[in-house]
């Protein structure tokens, strides 16, 4: 069975970082491209930052371009999503996403994603 686990949330004012991690388990756990999507009160989950496991491409949501940096870890079996000059509008709940499905882009749609962590809290206060 197949587990993503994320941590890091929490709250910070506006122009702080905060960093999210995503460790996954389970056994013939195959992910083409991990991503962390959100989603706050009222709007739908929107894709933030996907990441090739494999080759390291990244892609990112246009609003966090430069702010936001995925990366992964290989021998921990995470991807983390460092967060910096945060606004209010980035509060949300943030979760993990797991595409095992080789395609020649990241996938932006939640639907594409097979797997998801249970979500964190990241409140970003002016």
């Amino acid at each position: 069975q197949v587990q993503l686990v994320e941590s890091g949330g929490g709250w910070v004012q506006a122009g702080g970082s905060l960093t999210l991690s995503c460790r996954h388990s389970g056994r013939n756990f195959n992910s083409n491209t991990m991503g962390w999507f959100r989603q706050a009160p009222g709007k739908e989950r929107e894709f933030v930052a996907g990441v090739n496991w494999n080759a390291g491409t990244t892609y990112y949501l246009d609003s966090v371009k430069g702010r936001f940096t995925i990366s992964r870890d290989h021998a921990k079996n995470t991807v983390t999503l460092q967060m910096n000059s945060l606004k209010p509008e980035d509060t949300a709940v943030y979760y993990c996403a797991a595409d095992p499905v080789a395609r020649r882009d990241i996938a932006v749609t939640a639907n594409s994603y097979f797997y998801w962590g249970q979500g964190t809290q990241v409140t970003v206060s002016s």
